[in-house]
């Protein structure tokens, strides 16, 4: 379970962040307190856990703005698995989500005190207020290279192939929205195997993220979630 809430945590950390309070982006609710709760379900429809988003506070820095988000992981029996902070940018009607959401919460403490030096660097998710049908998207990055004990190890997860699939009308216990559909590769590539996936993302004017779905390279659904509470 904890493989499939990664995947899905994944596609929501770049999924769910912010829209300025000057109108910045069109997309994401950016006010100080404003929270998103979505239900995580496998691909047999059955709860397998709950994400939270708490946007924490809003630097405003002149021509832009950045807000910094938490979020939360909960499994299906409320024990709370994991939680990280990361920031997002919105100027000139784009918003920017820091490139290190991409990385899971869990990873750095399995080497608990060990002496491990890491550098981090990548491209950040961008998402624009301009979007149509048809329209692609850049691709993000992030690149974590770990030296322990004379060992370097390098993972790197991409998000490739990002497009504007189509636009479609989503009712959830949070309400009904009017959505584009987002699709995208990711690919993870390690020392220890390589992985891709596809996902789908529906995202609201306003709100954000509505409803997500995740899929193996056999193109099997292996999850998917749906927005079930949402204030700001």
């Amino acid at each position: 379970m904890k493989k499939y809430i990664f995947a899905l945590s994944t596609l929501l950390l770049i999924s769910i962040t912010v829209s300025a309070q000057y109108s910045c982006s069109k997309f994401y609710p950016f006010s100080e307190g404003a929270k998103s709760q979505l239900t995580l379900y496998n691909g047999k429809g059955k709860v397998s856990g709950i994400v939270e988003y708490h946007i924490l506070n809003i630097t405003d820095t002149g021509n832009s703005q950045t807000a910094t988000m938490k979020t939360q992981l909960i499994d299906d029996k409320g024990k709370q698995m994991s939680g990280s902070e990361y920031e997002a940018t919105c100027k000139d009607g784009v918003v920017s989500i820091d490139f290190k959401s991409l990385m899971r919460p869990e990873m750095m403490q399995a080497y608990g005190d060990m002496d491990v030096d890491t550098e981090i660097t990548g491209k950040n998710l961008d998402l624009p207020n301009d979007l149509s049908v048809g329209k692609s998207l850049p691709d993000a990055e992030i690149n974590i290279k770990i030296s322990m004990s004379g060992m370097n190890m390098n993972m790197i997860t991409s998000i490739t192939d990002r497009e504007v699939l189509a636009k479609e009308m989503v009712t959830t216990p949070a309400g009904t929205f009017e959505c584009y559909v987002l699709t995208q590769n990711m690919i993870v590539k390690s020392m220890a195997a390589n992985q891709s996936r596809t996902s789908k993302q529906w995202i609201a004017e306003g709100v954000g993220v509505v409803k997500t779905e995740d899929y193996n390279k056999k193109g099997k659904l292996d999850g998917y979630t749906i927005l079930t509470s949402f204030s700001k």
